[in-house]
C-alpha cells in the first residue's frame, strides 16, 4: 500500500504515519511543500528508530506526484465525500492521500476525483480526526481486504508462553 500527505503540517504527525507505514510495509509519499523538516528532532522521536527502515518520497507538488506515479488508483480520505472507506474496494497497489492537517486536501484536487474521494463516519460536531488516526483507520481497512499478506498475523510472549 501507498500513503500520500499532501503538505503535511505536524511533524509527529507524519513521524507517526511513518511508522505505521514501517509496521505495515507501506510506501510514504510527501507532497511539499511540508511544515517541518525532516531532520527535526521531533518527526524522529515520533518515527522513534524505525524511520531509517521507511520507504519515503517526495514531490516538489501535486503535478509532481502524478508525473512520477503515472496510472496510480488514488483514493482521496476527505470528510467531504460521499462514500464510506469501508464501501471501497482497495487494491494491493493502491495509493490512500490525506490532506494536510489544517485544511485537508485542496477542493481543486477533489472535484476532479469525485468518484474515488472515501470518508470516515463522525459525528457532526466534530471537524476531523487526528491525521496519524485517519491514516491508520484507513489502511488497516485495506490491508484487511488483503488478508493482512505478508503481515505476522500471530505473536508470542516474552517471558510466559499461551495456555494451550
Amino acid at each position: 500500500m501507498n500513503i500520500v500527505l499532501h503538505q503535511p503540517e505536524i511533524p509527529a504527525n507524519t513521524g507517526n504515519i511513518g511508522r505505521t507505514c514501517v509496521a505495515t510495509g507501506s510506501t510514504l509519499h510527501l507532497i511539499e511543500p511540508l511544515g517541518f523538516r525532516l531532520d527535526e528532532k521531533s518527526i524522529k522521536r515520533a518515527g522513534m528508530d524505525y524511520w531509517d527502515k521507511l520507504d519515503v518520497r517526495r514531490y516538489v507538488n501535486y503535478q509532481d506526484f502524478l508525473e512520477k506515479n503515472p496510472g496510480a488508483k488514488v483514493w482521496m480520505a476527505t470528510t467531504k465525500a460521499k462514500h464510506c472507506y469501508t464501501d471501497v474496494k482497495f487494491g494491493p497497489n493502491d495509493y490512500i492521500m490525506f490532506g494536510k492537517e489544517s485544511a485537508g486536501i485542496p477542493e481543486e484536487i477533489l472535484v476532479d476525483n469525485e468518484e474515488t474521494c472515501i470518508r470516515i463516519p463522525m459525528l457532526d460536531e466534530i471537524r476531523s480526526l487526528n491525521l496519524s488516526n485517519s491514516v491508520a483507520i484507513v489502511l488497516y481497512e485495506a490491508l484487511r481486504q488483503q488478508n493482512f499478506e505478508s503481515m505476522q498475523l500471530e505473536g508470542e510472549l516474552h517471558r510466559l508462553s499461551w495456555k494451550e
